[in-house]
């Protein structure tokens, strides 16, 4: 059948099993919005504020579902704004296929109104990018893109599509979406390796990481932690791939995770890094990390195997495939000193807490007021900032995809807009949002989303009027200068949020924190409470940029 390429391009996507994008049309995109208009009973469009709370909701859905999440901007400005978002997918491994309009071919290249080269611009922080400049190449290169997104290291595809190639017609034919294969890449032999070493160890760890969510292979690992009784550190990223509860999860890994994580990574003699790839906030000093293990990487992506940290063995794959098949190697075995051993560890080292105040409310009082009132399925949001790692620290995880946060870029302003893409793809569960004063005033305009579409995102603003974060490390590192990090603001975040439509709470002190949380969890209304922190809490403990656990941070005067 003939078809024009708007036409195609709604095609395309129900072929890959899309039923919602999100976005905001101009001209660049006009005849695909006209196609949105005659498909707007089989897609469902979500428009946002802003493109990029547009990029960050196609993401937030990617992240809460496995599936591929799908932007659409027009061009210039319109792809310029997706930029940060496209950036944010990328450094966390999000699946995502970005579509956005271009100037018609004949005025590429000229400096035409509202062109600009996003290919070119987005190279950097994307799987890959197109241009298509034929309708013809139009259906296969959707195909391609949203292939690329879901092979292998999941990431954001870019597609640009001139206006005149959205109008132009050609057969259309249509074709199944291609099955995402993963071959195994080691083989028996690796395994063998693997298991032999991991039998020689007394004294074991993995170190979990955002690919096991992203492979859904949670049971995998837990199968295999089970049968080698082994203890489990998670990065940020990898919250909810190993239930909290479960006696051998020891926390979170890394700057701002726990002593006894810390202590184990030092003093174990093997370290089974699953779907993790030793970042700069995990191995700080990278040559003193683990630095008398054996360390076997399981990962997707060969590029990652001896980029940051030496490895000893590597297992490439699918960890669905490769944690099963190791664990068919390895043998049962038991290490309950060593288990004890890091459990013991976990009480050593107290952090210290500020004293109950009538002043202001705790973040962890907040955090863990907020978890007993919640669903374990429900999802939690953050932004970037002090509120970020309480959150990590305090909150127990017991499942995937119940976690949203940009770990890698870390980007304020992320929160709402992944929100609303987690609240739009799970419509059964209430969604979040942990951030920030300072996070929030970067991304509150999608408050406008959540009103419209009446959104159950329950907005926790952890307000210390300061950009808390930063503050801390100039208290640490800078000598207390406290350059720019106290804006003096006076935003009334309950008076904003109901200028959008949305009911607002506040919460002065501890006092307050159950009573005003319940009515916030009373029913599935929006809502935004402004909870007033201490400028001074810090997160704790903290091991310096480039250090060691012999270096860590428990108590600031």
């Amino acid at each position: 059948m003939k078809l024009n390429g708007s036409e195609i391009i709604a095609e395309c996507l129900l072929e890959q099993g899309v039923d919602t994008v999100f976005g905001y049309p101009g001209g660049a995109v006009l005849n695909i919005y006209d196609a949105l208009y005659k498909y707007s009973d089989k897609i469902n469009h979500i428009l946002s504020a802003h493109e990029q709370g547009a990029a960050h909701a196609a993401d937030g859905y990617a992240r809460t579902t496995g599936k591929c999440g799908v932007v659409i901007a027009t061009s210039g400005p319109g792809a310029t704004n997706l930029v940060t978002g496209i950036a944010t997918a990328y450094m966390d491994s999000i699946p995502l296929v970005a579509i956005t309009g271009n100037v018609s071919n004949d005025l590429l290249a000229r400096d035409s109104f509202q062109e600009v080269d996003i290919c070119g611009i987005t190279m950097p922080v994307t799987k890959h990018n197109f241009i298509v400049k034929n309708v013809e190449d139009l259906a296969n290169v959707i195909r391609k893109a949203f292939r690329i997104a879901m092979t292998g290291r999941k990431g954001p595809v870019l597609i640009d599509i001139p206006k005149d190639v959205t109008a132009a017609v050609c057969e259309y034919t249509p074709a199944a979406p291609a099955a995402v294969n993963n071959p195994l890449l080691s083989d028996k032999h690796d395994f063998e390796r693997a298991a032999a070493l991991m039998a020689a160890a007394k004294r074991p760890m993995i170190y979990m990481g955002g690919g096991v969510v992203s492979a859904d292979a949670e049971r995998e690992l837990l199968s295999l932690a089970e049968k080698y009784d082994c203890p489990v550190a998670s990065s940020v990223m990898g919250l909810g791939g190993f239930p909290a509860s479960h006696r051998l999860y020891m926390g979170t890994i890394g700057m701002h995770g726990g002593y006894e994580t810390a202590k184990a990574t030092d003093s174990c003699d093997l370290i089974l890094t699953v779907g993790a790839r030793f970042s700069d906030r995990v191995a700080g000093d990278r040559k003193k990390f683990g630095k008398d293990a054996t360390i076997i990487q399981l990962d997707i992506d060969k590029a990652e195997i001896n980029k940051n940290v030496h490895i000893d063995a590597c297992l490439l794959g699918d960890l669905k495939d490769t944690l099963s098949a190791l664990t068919e190697e390895v043998d049962e075995t038991s290490h309950a000193d060593w288990v004890e051993q890091v459990t013991a560890w976990g009480k050593m080292v107290q952090v210290a807490q500020t004293p109950d105040s009538e002043e202001y409310a705790h973040p962890y009082h907040i955090i863990e007021a907020v978890q007993a009132l919640a669903d374990q399925g429900d999802i939690i949001v953050t932004d970037v900032g002090q509120h970020q790692m309480w959150v990590s620290q305090k909150y127990a995880f017991e499942k995937p995809r119940t976690w949203c946060t940009s770990g890698g870029l870390g980007t304020m302003g992320y929160g709402l807009g992944a929100a609303v893409g987690a609240a739009v793809a799970n419509p059964d569960k209430r969604v979040i949002l942990f951030t920030g004063d300072g996070s929030f005033h970067m991304n509150l305009n999608e408050l406008a989303t959540v009103c419209s579409y009446h959104l159950p995102i329950t907005v926790v603003v952890m307000n210390n009027q300061v950009l808390g974060m930063v503050r801390q490390w100039q208290k640490l590192f800078y000598g207390r200068r406290f350059s720019q990090t106290d804006p003096h603001r006076a935003t009334d975040f309950v008076a904003v949020a109901q200028g959008f439509g949305v009911k607002g709470l506040r919460i002065h002190h501890d006092g307050e924190v159950e009573t005003v949380l319940k009515q916030a969890f009373a029913d599935r209304d929006p809502v935004v409470i402004d909870c007033r922190i201490s400028p001074d809490e810090n997160v704790l403990p903290m091991i310096p940029p480039g250090k060691t656990a012999d270096d860590m941070i428990t108590e600031m005067e």
